[in-house]
């Protein structure tokens, strides 16, 4: 099937489920019943596959992780129950004490103190540098980095990662490069085609697409050698699952050991498991993902146009346009489309901006991206305010910039009412 079959048909066969039901069941249970003491051995011991108990997996669950693994092109994916878990588990999966990764000075401002502040404290550093300088990632890594760390889409800078560059150089570590889809989804951009190994989401955002639910997933490619000598915790026994090598032990199955290790590790020891009913409304948006990033991808290029051309605009951001630094990234990795979002700076600076937040009428003041709706916020005084002056500027955030999620409403809609706040912010 093409992608967007796959949309309603991956993952699930209603000629499957006992009930013939044509649109997937919720399970709302917390455990399952093994047939005999030798079939919960089995599962337990990774013999066969099933369910224990709902924090491991559940069959809702499931269909969702089966649809992501097919849309994505990937071998096996995890769902949590954020984003923000997902980045976390995907970390903690690979690295302990005294390791590090190597990660973009651009990063969501979640993921930016959760690296600057959090790992930390467990022992595990973050380098964060500037990701277009190739020479410096490959100098910046050592024999303690276990991985390349990168969004596909800066946020709120609206880089765009060159994916086969950055993948090239985590191979010839022997390290994968782990990327945050979340500003692309696999409608935009396939990350697996250009090297990534590992693909994290918060589906929060467009994959569901109607801001009602917090969820995220992480997408393994398959056939990534963990058993390289590179990563302790795959080469050494693991004694909180009965001395399991994850990198040397599982056969068949090695090609999804990363997945594998982090279900019966992180997943059931930490608990950031995804709710059946969370997965059945992503399920539901995700139906018409296809439909909405295109729509959502030519409002904001029209968007972006307009806001080129208004006098009261000092600079704007969008990868789509022909002028803009990341255009040609943007035809190869993006489908030319230039993504969903628009960030540009206000004539008058940060009071400026302000007065155009107060003033939108359609638009919503909402810290999220990726609704159908749109929606704007100031990056340096919310998302973002946790940073000091030097790690917002490296991070791509001025004080006068204004971030847009365009949303799929009327174009015209969308123009008139920009159009109303920027007049009101003189």
């Amino acid at each position: 099937m093409k992608f967007d079959s796959k949309l309603l048909h991956a993952g699930y066969d209603p000629l499957e489920d006992p009930n013939l039901s044509i649109s997937p069941p919720i399970h709302r249970t917390t455990a399952y019943q093994f047939k005999n003491t030798e079939h919960a051995a089995n599962l337990f011991g990774l013999k066969e596959f099933g369910n224990i108990y709902s924090r491991l997996g559940n069959p809702t669950v499931a269909i969702l992780e089966n649809r992501l693994a097919a849309l994505e092109g990937g071998a096996a994916a995890l769902c949590l129950s954020s984003g923000t878990s997902a980045v976390m588990y995907s970390i903690i999966n690979i690295c302990k004490q005294g390791d590090n990764i190597v990660t973009s000075t651009q990063l969501y401002g979640g993921t930016y103190t959760m690296f600057s502040n959090i790992l930390p404290d467990f022992g595990i550093t973050a380098k964060k540098i500037d990701l277009t300088d190739l020479d410096l990632l490959e100098s910046s890594i050592d024999s303690k980095t276990k991985a390349i760390f990168c969004e596909t889409i800066t946020n709120p800078g609206l880089v765009v990662a060159d994916l086969e560059s950055l993948s090239e150089i985590a191979h010839s570590k022997g390290i994968p490069l782990i990327v945050d889809a979340t500003f692309t989804t696999p409608a935009i951009q396939k990350s697996f085609d250009f090297g990534a190994d590992i693909v994290v989401h918060s589906l929060t955002k467009w994959m569901s697409g109607n801001g009602s639910v917090i969820a995220g997933a992480v997408v393994e490619k398959g056939g990534f050698e963990w058993g390289n000598g590179n990563f302790f915790l795959y080469d050494e026994p693991d004694t909180s699952y009965g001395g399991m090598r994850w990198g040397h032990d599982l056969g068949d199955l090695s090609q999804i050991a990363y997945t594998l290790r982090m279900r019966t590790v992180p997943l059931r020891n930490l608990g950031a498991n995804m709710a059946p009913d969370t997965a059945w409304q992503v399920l539901q948006g995700m139906e018409t993902l296809g439909l909405r990033m295109e729509r959502h991808s030519q409002n904001a290029l029209a968007t972006a146009e307009y806001l080129s051309e208004n006098k009261l605009v000092d600079w704007v951001r969008f990868p789509g346009l022909k002028e803009d630094s990341n255009y040609k990234l943007s035809e190869k990795y993006l489908q030319g489309t230039g993504g969903t979002m628009v960030v540009f700076g206000i004539k008058g600076g940060r009071e400026a901006g302000q007065k155009f937040i107060d003033n939108l009428l359609m638009f919503k003041h909402v810290a999220n991206v990726g609704d159908s709706r749109s929606l704007a916020i100031h990056p340096a005084t919310t998302t973002h305010s946790q940073l000091d002056e030097d790690a917002l500027r490296e991070a791509g955030v001025s004080p006068e910039l204004v971030r847009l999620s365009i949303g799929i409403e009327d174009i015209d809609d969308i123009k008139e009412d920009l159009e109303q706040a920027l007049n009101k912010s003189k």
